[in-house]
């Protein structure tokens, strides 16, 4: 069943009594991740879920894609299952290869659409997961599990969302549960006004930059203080989809009135609305005055590698890609054609030696953007849009690197060999560097096309 642009109002699969819910949110010294894992879990009706216990959980939801889902299929089969527990907490997703580059691929995507068409569960092609997944089913309190490290994107909207395999997938859809360890909690503190043409990513990059890509191992990283009202659920999705990068178990904006007015627009009702306790302990917390964040943008080979636009400026570029699971929302395509729409007014397009690429997210993302003509400033500048599709970021099509070309990308991750060749190098940076950097030829700092 594949859904474009419709809400679907999951209700939580575990049911508590009242007395105990309202005792769990309002404790003051339990984390989000200690609240939300006592509500969700099963092998204990009325206990709390501290720091560090095992607990048996029934997700809300769960999500695999094209380069998951067969091996979850295929396992599913191996264990003599006849039927999924429930599903109406299925998703299948065909995006990260989508349109099949080759047979084989394709002989992939036809094993999980027979397998969804078969057992009535919801898919979708042509939809990048995370996006999906926000447009249509994520609400506050909701737990999901997916077969892509990037499943922590569903956090901005104040939902416990984390990374699983393609194993636990298939015992999930026969089971309807699995267990999770209660992480540790780390508080990023955001403070200070944001500077022009500094954007969620660069602010993700430099938090990044400062943890390390391992310092939030398996850490339920909480952002909180002033900054976080001015982010939009967009410029949330781009930070709790990154801090996986720091080893993070999941990525937590609390709700909040953004949150409230995001439920509106898609006219969703939270499960939970879930805020950690004014007294709960964590393990690690970082203060960060945003207001002396550069443009940023990592450097070969690492989400970590962060540095300043002034320390990479000038580096030559044959790519530029503007899209993925991080930064092809509404929001970051508005960035961009803002930025190519004032070059092209001083006579300037993207330049002759780049490839620009820009994927948006979601079909509904696209939708949007051609309502809104973005589409078309896309086109004029000289850039290529693609269909909604992981390829690019991925390095499995629409989009390759050749050998010891260098890319400027607003996805994700850089590692060696990540969007194609070996010997190509992939610079991470906001979706306003990316633009500026297309239209000069060359890494550049975005403040002077704002």
């Amino acid at each position: 069943m594949e859904l474009l642009y419709e809400s679907v109002q999951l209700e939580s699969l575990v049911k508590k009594d009242e007395e105990f819910v309202s005792k769990v949110l309002k404790d003051d010294s339990l984390t989000f991740a200690e609240k939300i894992l006592s509500l969700k879990r099963i092998d204990e009706e009325r206990k709390i879920a501290y720091k560090d216990e095992i607990v048996i959980a029934s997700p809300d939801l769960t999500m695999a894609t094209d380069g998951t889902g067969p091996l979850a299929v295929k396992i599913f089969n191996e264990m003599g299952a006849e039927k999924i527990f429930d599903p109406k907490r299925v998703l299948l997703v065909a995006d990260h290869t989508f349109p099949a580059s080759n047979e084989r691929v394709s002989a992939m995507q036809k094993l999980m659409r027979e397998f969804a068409f078969k057992h009535g569960v919801y898919y979708t092609e042509s939809n990048i997961c995370h996006q999906y997944l926000l447009d249509v089913f994520d609400v506050p309190g909701m737990l999901l599990l997916g077969a892509d490290s990037h499943t922590v994107t569903a956090g901005a909207v104040g939902a416990f969302a984390t990374g699983i395999g393609s194993t636990e997938v298939a015992s999930i859809w026969i089971s309807g549960s699995t267990w999770l360890r209660v992480p540790p909690s780390f508080k990023i503190i955001l403070d200070g006004d944001i500077p022009k043409g500094v954007y969620s990513k660069d602010i993700i990059l430099h938090i990044i930059g400062r943890v390390t890509i391992d310092g939030a191992t398996y850490m339920s990283v909480e952002f909180t203080g002033p900054v976080v009202s001015k982010l939009s659920i967009d410029a949330r999705a781009t930070m709790s989809n990154m801090s996986v990068e720091m080893g993070a178990k999941t990525g937590i904006f609390p709700p909040d009135e953004q949150t409230r007015k995001f439920l509106e627009e898609v006219s969703r009702k939270p499960m939970y609305w879930i805020h950690p306790g004014k007294e709960a302990v964590y393990d690690k917390e970082l203060y960060v005055d945003v207001s002396k964040i550069e443009p940023t943008v990592a450097e070969p080979f690492s989400p970590g590698n962060a540095r300043e636009i002034s320390d990479v400026e000038g580096i030559e570029i044959d790519q530029a890609f503007l899209g993925s699971c991080t930064n092809g929302r509404l929001e970051d395509l508005k960035i961009a054609a803002r930025i190519l729409e004032k070059a092209m007014k001083e006579g300037k397009k993207v330049h002759p030696r780049v490839r620009m690429i820009v994927t948006p997210a979601s079909k509904r993302v696209y939708y949007n953007a051609m309502k809104e003509g973005l589409i078309d400033i896309f086109l004029k500048a000289g850039a290529v849009v693609t269909n909604p599709t992981c390829g690019a970021c991925v390095g499995t099509h629409l989009g390759i690197l050749a050998d010891n070309e260098v890319a400027i990308s607003s996805s994700n991750r850089n590692f060696v060999g990540r969007m194609g060749a070996r010997t190509s190098k992939v610079y991470l940076a906001s979706p306003a560097t990316v633009a500026a950097s297309a239209i000069e030829g060359k890494i550049t700092d975005p403040r002077k096309y704002l």
